[in-house]
């Protein structure tokens, strides 16, 4: 377990140092019996119980990398102090674990190629947006113009305004895509990019702190997505995930409009407008 008492003074004094409206929490009516934080609202940010983050001050519990990150983003925690954290935790190897590149797989690549007219994208783990065909841009956003380290579906959800705005039942389907995260949590739960994902997520967004904490669980393989496209209007699509076979996690995600429907010419029209480049 490391330093017990060195984690639980790092965490007394990392919160003691923050305001609550630094991290989006209202100050309630000024007076505090502590200074910065207490204990409720730093596990309410970290999607943790309160008595379990007692106890992580208490030094009465070990915490895993992946609630290490957690907190590191809800404390606001630089490199250094994230360094020192997991030091005095006992997990200075954790730390050491870097995003490993993901590939996307010829055979998915060539499935995107072929899927012209059909909105597609390659997800791999923690649903990072890994391929894209242009109809998937269209009606999407430019993923292109998205940094790599943020070209995540979950996270494009709840901070891109456009992707958010495109959703016409955002909260169903956002409620779907935690739910679909947890499971991820639940393949790689040491994973510090998760960890590091779920962390600001929850420190941004309440609604992702509320939905990640009630461990709702959700493959999320198929089902019918409304959207609100600004130039073509309502689409009603279904959305089939398939995964590759090969444990890689990577998944396509397809979705297609019933043969005939005013969603289907939308989508026609969406693709008329892409560029010529067929897959990034």
């Amino acid at each position: 377990m490391g330093d017990k008492d060195g984690l639980g003074t790092f965490l007394k004094a990392r919160r003691a140092a923050l305001h609550p409206a630094t991290v989006g929490l209202p100050d309630g009516d000024g007076w505090r019996r502590v200074a910065g934080l207490r204990r409720e609202e730093v596990a309410q940010l970290a999607s943790i119980s309160v008595d379990y983050y007692t106890r992580l001050e208490q030094g009465r519990v070990p915490a895993s990398a992946a609630v290490l990150d957690t907190l590191a983003a809800a404390l606001r925690l630089d490199e250094d102090q994230r360094r020192y954290l997991y030091e005095v935790a006992g997990k200075p190897e954790a730390r050491r674990r870097r995003r490993s590149r993901q590939a996307v797989r010829p055979a998915m690549r060539r499935l995107l190629e072929r899927l012209t007219d059909t909105p597609t994208l390659v997800l791999g783990r923690r649903m990072d947006v890994l391929a894209w065909n242009d109809a998937a841009a269209a009606l999407f956003t430019d993923f292109g113009a998205v940094p790599p380290a943020q070209r995540n579906y979950v996270r494009l959800l709840f901070t891109h305004p456009g992707v958010r705005g495109l959703h016409a039942r955002w909260e169903h389907d956002a409620r779907d895509a935690v739910a679909a995260l947890r499971m991820e949590a639940a393949t790689d739960p040491d994973d510090p990019e998760l960890a590091r994902l779920v962390g600001e997520l929850a420190v941004l967004d309440a609604d992702f702190r509320r939905w990640w904490a009630e461990h709702r669980v959700n493959s999320a393989t198929y089902g019918t997505k409304r959207y609100r496209h600004p130039l073509v209007g309502d689409l009603t699509l279904d959305c089939d995930t398939w995964s590759s076979p090969d444990g890689s996690g990577q998944r396509l995600m397809v979705l297609t409009a019933e043969t005939g429907s005013p969603a289907e010419e939308a989508l026609r029209i969406l693709a008329s407008w892409t560029a010529t480049e067929p897959v990034r």
